[in-house]
């Protein structure tokens, strides 16, 4: 089956980007005629584009930028960067951008995130699925004066931004940075090397093989190394970066994950403290304690749907400072709407440095819940299950129920909510209770009826 096939394009086409296998499912000539379609449906004059440190991706960056340059659209080559960096290179130079990046997904992977100038999100229904039926239509879009192509460094200017957002002053920190060779071992330095910083690094080394581990933080294993070196050489803080360094996660001085929610709420805070009763955003799965904390310091707290072409559409609505997602994205007005894994980390570094107390105490007022974290179960008819789970819930004294992202199933106590995945076959978990006896007899019972009806596997 060719790549350009509607029943293939229809499995790599999700809800806001392309992926992937290389190259079964994506290859030069689709990446080509995705940059041609690109260029149609936005009526870009300029693109940018950049890709990760995958071995398939140097090449299907090229083919991109042929069709787009086939296309008439001059292309602004910004080479290796981070997904951030090229949402900066996108509102930084006011023009389109595609990143080449499977994000946490392992080496045979790739994948394209595209953006609108100003690092606006293209999703499925704000450009994707146009560009997803144009490039099935077999239409190429040729031009009479076929545009130019040249190469731009913007890391430096990348860097200078960033630390205009959130400048790091006060004591000196000892970090560690997993790179999990991912595009951070080139952006950390970069950045975190212009701060009065000691950094102990740890796979900088690019290399889209992952020899070392996956770049998916998400994952408890993958933490594992940085959480024992942060003990061994007693570390202020650890920060996990994932393979296209738009996600971090943050280990404290004990080697403990600090939960992204956490997280979310603490940076929600100094954002808050720039700009008083501002408007903060947060996704359905993030903990209770984000909008409770919010309020608390004078804003305005507004939920959303998981993923980050919603969160960016309703930043855009409401004037959102700050959006946060439990996945470790984190959304800044002034970093045009788009997500930082390295801004996030500057905000931690810089509220730590202006303290003499370790991370843990200056978290421990953010931290309010006990949660489960994503607990992913494949399963073979989603809504069967779904509706199942709301027919046993739903009718229970003091529980409410919504539908804005998946089933969301909440009580005064506690919430769960569970929702398809948008790239594989799965249920997605999410769990959050008073304290931890009451989280835990909530996921039982809700990881009992996903995995134990005959229309699922465990």
């Amino acid at each position: 089956m060719s790549t350009t096939d509607p029943a293939s394009l229809a499995t790599i086409f999700k809800a806001y980007d392309i992926r992937g296998v290389v190259p079964e499912q994506l290859d030069a000539e689709l990446a080509r005629r995705v940059g041609n379609a690109f260029v149609a449906v936005t009526g870009a004059n300029t693109v940018v584009v950049g890709h990760d440190m995958r071995p398939s991706s140097p090449g299907l960056a090229d083919a991109f930028s042929e069709g787009a340059a086939a296309a008439g659209a001059d292309v602004v080559l910004v080479g290796l960067v981070s997904t951030d960096e090229l949402y900066f290179a996108s509102g930084h130079l006011d023009h389109p951008g595609a990143m080449f990046t499977a994000s946490h997904n392992p080496a045979r992977y790739n994948g394209i995130k595209l953006c609108r100038s100003g690092a606006r999100p293209v999703g499925q229904d704000t450009g994707l699925g146009e560009i997803r039926d144009l490039v099935a239509s077999g239409e190429l879009r040729m031009s009479a004066a076929e545009g130019s192509v040249r190469r731009e460094d913007v890391l430096d200017a990348y860097a200078t931004h960033l630390l205009s957002l959130a400048p790091v002053s006060g004591r000196r920190l000892k970090v560690v940075v997993d790179a999990g060779n991912g595009m951070a071992g080139l952006t950390a330095p970069a950045v975190l090397g212009r701060i009065d910083v000691e950094v102990d690094p740890m796979y900088f080394e690019l290399d889209g093989n992952f020899p070392n581990h996956e770049a998916n933080p998400i994952d408890p294993v993958n933490l594992v190394d940085l959480q024992a070196r942060v003990r061994d050489i007693g570390a202020d803080v650890g920060l996990a970066f994932d393979g296209d360094a738009d996600r971090c996660f943050v280990v404290d001085e004990r080697g403990e994950l600090v939960s992204p929610s956490t997280l979310a709420a603490l940076i929600a805070v100094r954002e808050l403290g720039k700009d008083p009763g501002a408007t903060i955003i947060h996704n359905l799965i993030t903990s209770r304690g984000v909008p409770e904390i919010v309020s608390e310091h004078g804003g305005r707290a507004v939920r959303t749907r998981v993923g980050h072409s919603f969160i960016k559409a309703t930043m855009a609505e409401t004037d959102a400072i700050f959006g946060g997602e439990h996945s470790g994205h984190f959304y800044f007005r002034d970093f045009w709407r788009a997500d930082s894994g390295m801004l996030a980390a500057l905000h931690t570094l810089a509220a730590m440095a202006e303290l003499d107390q370790p991370l843990s105490a200056l978290l421990a007022p953010y931290a309010r819940y006990a949660a489960s974290g994503e607990i992913n179960s494949e399963v073979v008819d989603q809504q069967a299950v779904l509706d199942h789970i709301e027919q046993v819930w739903g009718g229970r004294d003091g529980v409410n129920v919504d539908h804005l992202d998946g089933l969301t199933v909440s009580h005064p106590d506690w919430w769960f909510n569970v929702r398809p995945s948008n790239t594989e076959p799965l249920l997605r978990l999410n769990v959050e209770g008073a304290d931890e006896p009451t989280m835990t007899k909530v996921r039982d019972e809700a990881l009992g009826l996903i995995r134990n009806q005959d229309r699922s596997v465990g």
